[in-house]
């Protein structure tokens, strides 16, 4: 099993807030020999919908020495797990939990693009009242 992030607990309580419901922690897929772990899974009901809306969640806390570094690791994770996932488990969507202080990168260009060439979906939360403050796109 991988370690956690450190803000992993506090993302996962922000999505219960939420009204989301855990179903896997760690979230486990395999493609070939390779095993992978999705920081947790979750389930929203809708009923206006009467559908699930189903989410895989990679938490990143960007504690790191270099923002650059992290978020070049933090996107190659999430590629990856997006495209085995995408294979696995059609109807579930990746999402990369973000604290709210590192998601100031989506109001720079750097961020803009990579939100414009779907390259990721994000959900901000605040780490320490452990809430949601922004989904993304």
């Amino acid at each position: 099993m991988p370690a956690r992030d450190t803000y992993h607990d506090a993302a996962r309580n922000a999505l219960v807030r939420d009204a989301w419901s855990i179903t896997h922690d760690p979230f486990q897929m395999a493609w070939g020999e390779k095993d992978m772990y999705v920081d947790f899974a979750a389930v929203q009901m809708l009923v206006a919908q009467r559908s699930n809306r189903r989410i895989a969640v990679e938490v990143k806390s960007f504690l790191g020495k270099s923002f650059m570094t992290d978020l070049e690791r933090a996107l190659g994770q999430f590629v990856l797990y997006r495209a085995v996932l995408a294979r696995r488990e059609p109807d579930w969507e990746l999402l990369l939990a973000i604290p709210f202080d590192v998601a100031v990168i989506f109001k720079e260009p750097l961020g803009q693009l990579l939100v414009e060439s779907n390259l990721v979906r994000a959900i901000v939360f605040d780490p320490v009242q452990e809430v949601i403050t922004r989904w993304i796109p």
